[in-house]
């Protein structure tokens, strides 16, 4: 069995600091890991959005660790305090499509990137979702919205990838757990 004996901090920044885990294995090995943690976060947060007329809603947003735009669903962290996830999956959504829903539900909890990182993504499909207002994007944010026809996804979603763009990986697999509320 893997123990972890002690955890430090290596560097903090302002988002995201770098953890060293320090662990023994059950021959009693000792060793260091290193992962990245997000600062001031109390989770992450998918919301997989159908509208009423048959509709997937995702976002396009360059994303400089990869230094090109993804298509993915939206998302967001839980850092304004005292939120439940599904307030965060109810806000993040309204904020970066400026869709909104009646039914919000949880669909599945996972780590994101098990290797590298602590973060554990929690994620909610939106029944009926219908635009009610515009975007309220954070400082920083260009977020481009894109409806999707639940027939023929993939197809429609793979068109979206070029030299520029990649398509989130999530994005696929979140779509067929959140399709059958649909």
């Amino acid at each position: 069995m893997v123990e972890i004996t002690d955890k430090k901090t290596a560097w903090t920044g302002k988002f995201l600091k770098t953890v060293l885990i320090e662990l023994k294995n059950s021959k009693g090995e000792k060793f260091v890991w290193e992962a990245f943690k997000r600062q001031n976060c109390n989770g992450i947060i998918a919301v997989v959005p159908f509208t009423k007329d048959g509709q997937v809603v995702v976002i396009k947003q360059f994303r400089p660790p990869v230094e090109k735009y993804v298509i993915e669903f939206p998302a967001g962290l839980s850092d304004k305090g005292g939120e439940s996830l599904i307030e965060v999956a109810h806000r993040e959504l309204l904020e970066e499509t400026g869709y909104s829903s009646p039914v919000m539900k949880l669909i599945a909890t996972g780590p994101l990137s098990a290797g590298a990182s602590t973060e554990v993504l929690t994620v909610f499909v939106a029944v009926n979702a219908e635009k009610t207002s515009g975007q309220n994007l954070d400082h920083g944010e260009e977020i481009e919205i894109i409806t999707l026809p639940v027939k023929n996804f993939y197809e429609n979603a793979y068109a979206l990838e070029n030299e520029n763009t990649y398509i989130d990986l999530k994005l696929f697999g979140l779509f067929e757990l959140a399709k059958r509320f649909i």
